[in-house]
């Protein structure tokens, strides 16, 4: 076997400690890990850690992934989740060996159950749900014995196979294993294995009434898929003594699970039945709303494979449970798109500039800029100058205070890739609202070929009024306004930021803009981050903010 080696200066976590011994050792030659989601909502940012802890041990270690969807609860699952999955571990970059499903394994299920009742460690329980949760016992209190417990090996596999039939109600029969109602470990009391569910299934239809719980279901599906490395997160370490009692009594491939530990992250939420509260109650538009953490709304909102693979590598993976900050996340999308970013002038709020000394022909000149001054192989575009402009309001002053580099009386700036341009006249219509300003340019300040001598601070983005192209943009930010909603007192939904959806419905931006495709990212100078939104039409593009340029929250953080 090939040595294995260890990146320079990055240590192994702990599952690659134990693969690494494991291969080291000869226990296996090669390694087969798995993702099992269940199909019952979209995947979101806390999936994409596990769906890159996955796929990335097979990457870096000789083997291979499957994808399994834990689909064994019918009233909740379907096709188009399943869809989803698939659509959202391949746009991360990834590729399952095989597509499986728990619900290929329902007939071996099954005859697993008959094999745990012919052997005694299985019985019928005519119990309500309600009355084995009362036997249950506590944690320091034993649980008590069912009165069903003792029912005979023929009986009980008379009364799984009429379940099976639909003779029986749904709640009215379960099918338990049959342990220890004093073990320590609550799980262990003697837990359910299968219940009476009389619904349509997504794939087997109804050909089933009864279906395995998550552990009877989860355990044999790694046996049956030879998994060597079953990693789950930490909720599961319970779960993991029932995992191995069953493998062990069944007589099966013995699959092994580990766990790490969940990465919160903070200003959302990742529960599932939260976030399909968003959906249904219209706090989001649906799934891919870009203000969700679905790995679909991050999609959306411009965040590229990349920058999550990354985010997801850098939080790693521990034993202990910790709040991440989103900041993290939003810093390695800018990393990353600050690279492959295409830079375009975009003005928001306009107010007219007109340049008295330009010609008044209707005259347009052409000025080069860097579609991205990061890569070094950058192309340059062409944007029209002529002697009308919009830049943005904000830029400019009236009566400015001292250290404001920006447009004011009698003051000077650049326009980015063009000319120095200086205030001379300010327009207002009857209310006192600016309307125009008169300025006057340097013909001689050409950026590139700037013989004018004059340096001026500030710098600022503009379009050509006669050329420029009108866009909706849509400016979204954090959903909710306190670091854990989950956890505060009261709904989680009275948390949410008022602000996370800005709607500016006509922005103008230079026309190079109109070449953009959706899988393209650009930098709306000094804006922030954007890329195209599926609601483009032929009549108006349309532009969502993935990230602004610096971190604004860390402001308002220190502010409070």
């Amino acid at each position: 076997m090939a040595e294995i080696t260890t990146p320079e200066e990055k240590s192994l976590n702990f599952l690659e400690e134990i693969i690494e011994e494991d291969l080291k050792s000869g226990r296996y030659k090669t390694i087969a890990t798995r993702f099992p989601p269940e199909p019952n909502g979209y995947l979101h940012i806390g999936h994409a850690s596990s769906i890159c802890l996955n796929f990335g041990l097979t990457k870096k270690y000789p083997g291979y992934t499957n994808l399994r969807f834990d689909d064994t609860n019918p009233v909740t699952e379907e096709t188009e989740y399943v869809e989803s999955i698939k659509d959202d571990i391949r746009w991360l970059g990834f590729e399952w060996k095989n597509e499986l499903y728990a619900s290929d394994y329902f007939d071996q299920m099954y005859e697993f159950a008959i094999t745990l009742i012919k052997k005694g460690l299985a019985y019928v329980d005519d119990s309500t749900s309600e009355q084995i949760a009362a036997m249950k016992g506590t944690p320091t209190e034993p649980g008590k014995d069912s009165p069903f417990r003792t029912r005979s090996i023929e009986e009980n596999l008379d009364l799984f196979a009429r379940m099976k039939n639909g003779e029986f109600a749904d709640g009215t029969r379960t099918l338990r294993a049959k342990i220890d109602m004093s073990n320590a470990n609550m799980l262990m009391r003697d837990p359910v294995l299968y219940r009476i569910k009389h619904a349509h299934h997504h794939r087997t239809g109804d050909k089933w009434c009864i279906y395995p719980m998550y552990d009877m279901a989860h355990g044999q599906s790694d046996s049956i898929e030879h998994i060597t490395h079953s990693i789950c997160t930490l909720e599961f370490v319970p779960h993991r003594e029932l995992y191995d009692w069953l493998i062990e009594k069944l007589e099966i491939y013995p699959s092994h699970q580990y766990e790490f530990a969940r990465r919160n992250i903070n200003y959302t939420v990742t529960s599932k039945r939260k976030l399909l509260q968003l959906v249904n109650d219209k706090f989001v538009t649906g799934w891919d709303d870009p203000r969700m953490p679905t790995i679909s709304g991050l999609r959306r909102a411009g965040y590229t494979p990349e920058s999550i693979r990354e985010f997801c590598d850098r939080i790693g993976i521990a034993k202990r449970e910790n709040m991440i900050d989103v900041s993290l996340l939003e810093f390695c999308v800018r990393e990353h798109l600050n690279k492959i970013a295409l830079r375009r002038m975009v003005v928001f709020d306009p107010v007219k500039v007109v340049l008295t000394n330009y010609p008044a022909d209707g005259a347009v000149e052409m000025v080069k800029s860097e579609d991205n001054p990061e890569d070094p192989n950058t192309a340059h575009r062409e944007i029209p100058f002529s002697r009308e402009l919009y830049i943005e309001r904000e830029d400019f002053m009236e009566n400015p205070p001292k250290k404001f580099f920006r447009l004011a009386p009698g003051q000077m700036v650049r326009l980015k890739s063009a000319y120095i341009i200086k205030c001379d006249e300010v327009v207002k219509d009857s209310n006192g609202k600016i309307t125009e300003l008169h300025c006057s340019y340097l013909p001689e300040s050409k950026s590139g070929a700037d013989t004018s001598g004059i340096h001026v601070k500030g710098t600022l983005h503009w379009v050509s009024v006669a050329q420029a192209i009108s866009i909706e943009v849509r400016l979204y930010d954090r959903l909710f306004r306190v670091e854990n909603p989950a956890s505060e007192e009261g709904d989680f939904k009275d948390y949410i930021n008022p602000n996370s959806l800005q709607v500016i419905s006509t922005a103008f931006a230079e026309p190079a803009l109109k070449n953009m495709r959706f899988n393209d990212r650009c930098q709306f100078l000094r804006k922030g981050y954007f890329c195209l939104d599926k609601d483009t039409s032929e009549d108006k593009m349309i532009f969502n903010r993935t990230v602004t340029l610096k971190d604004t929250w860390a402001k308002e953080v220190k502010k409070g």
